[in-house]
């Protein structure tokens, strides 16, 4: 038993990257979490129209945060405030009535924090009576509404990142993946046929689950079936970019695995779609913009629950654009070097001057040799 425990000491030493995630990777998520796993809102941004909206601008407390004023405005400017994500609250002031707040249910955190800043902040208001409040786009407050949206990138990314990286792992490990060297296939093309099955795995994935979530929880789908496929088309080509470019670091399937792990783990705990972004510590909140999840998140919740149009919507849809041929052009470089012939390699003797080659034939005996030495 102590010789099998040794060995088994001597290979994982001998492993340096499983080594590596079992003692970093814990570290890693401690300090990540412990920074980002926060439900607490520390700032709510508000709208505020109508006649008094400069007294009420001024006299609303924290964590009340005024980002845009308009005395002139109307109801439907609010309201556009809160659809493009301009403002999570709007506060609309009248002459003489009760002045009406307008939350964004979509936000369910920031929802649930402007009702318990409301009852506390009374005083803002004109003596005109209780604020009048109407949630929006997620009346409920349903946490469902709000978790299908990202659960469906989540999918998404387990089958790009995951997947994918496995499927290509496996073929390699079998031998066949070394065939297409000698193919006349471009690594573009390797590439997309990699990406293409899995591409449409993951577009059928993608329909059930929001099929099921709207179906079998009442999730609304107000926006564009359109423009929430030309984002989920985005963000599953750069999974899937991810995926391969995994499986071209990788030697076996374990590695890959791991390093899936590692790439999908902070797109779930930091894109917003457990946390709120506002509530992650700016230390680690810069992580959140680098991951696609945070952006395909954004314009699905947008799509679905408050009917974004595409000019709100154009910033993630661009961003996740450029972050696709980012990492498509790194995979296929990868794929480049990986399927490129190795160099043959030359013998020793062909190194050497031909003179030593040409004495080489004449020590071992050539035809012109005898010859030399017959009578004619």
């Amino acid at each position: 038993m102590w010789a099998m425990i040794l060995k088994e000491f001597r290979q994982l030493r001998r492993d340096r990257r499983t080594l590596a995630m079992m003692i970093v990777l814990p570290i890693l998520l401690l300090v990540v979490l412990g920074y980002a796993a926060s439900f607490d809102v520390p700032s709510i941004p508000v709208a505020v129209a109508g006649p008094g909206a400069a007294t009420v601008a001024r006299a609303l407390p924290k964590p009340f945060d005024v980002v845009s004023s308009d005395s002139h405005a109307a109801r439907s400017w609010a309201e556009d405030q809160l659809r493009d994500g301009h403002a999570a609250v709007a506060v609309l002031t009248s002459t003489g009535g009760a002045p009406s707040v307008l939350i964004d249910g979509s936000q369910l955190f920031t929802a649930q924090a402007t009702l318990t800043a409301l009852s506390k902040a009374a005083s803002a208001f004109p003596a005109a009576g209780k604020p009048i409040v109407t949630i929006l786009y997620n009346p409920g407050l349903k946490t469902s509404a709000v978790m299908i949206p990202g659960i469906a990138g989540v999918i998404l990314v387990f089958i790009g990142t995951i997947i994918t990286s496995l499927g290509v792992v496996r073929e390699r490990q079998s031998g066949t993946l070394e065939q297409l060297a000698v193919m006349p296939l471009r690594p573009r093309d390797v590439f997309l046929g990699k990406i293409a099955p899995y591409f449409g795995v993951a577009a059928v994935d993608l329909a059930i689950v929001v099929g099921v979530g709207i179906a079998l929880f009442g999730v609304p789908f107000r926006g564009s079936a359109l423009l929430f496929a030309l984002g989920a088309l985005l963000f599953l080509f750069v999974t899937l970019g991810i995926g391969v470019l995994i499986s071209t670091v990788s030697q076996n399937q374990g590695q890959a695995i791991q390093l899936a792990v590692m790439t999908m783990l902070p797109q779930v705990l930091l894109s917003g779609l457990i946390f709120p972004l506002s509530a992650i510590a700016v230390g680690v909140r810069w992580i959140a913009y680098l991951l696609p999840l945070t952006y395909f998140n954004e314009i699905s919740r947008g799509v679905m629950l408050r009917a974004e149009p595409i000019g709100s919507l154009w910033a993630p849809l661009l961003i996740l654009a450029v972050l696709g041929l980012a990492v498509g052009t790194l995979a296929t470089l990868r794929f480049r070097g990986y399927l490129a012939p190795a160099p043959a390699r030359r013998a020793p003797r062909e190194r050497e001057g031909t003179g030593d080659g040409l004495s080489e034939s004449l020590s071992l005996g050539s035809p012109a040799a005898p010859l030399a030495g017959r009578p004619e």
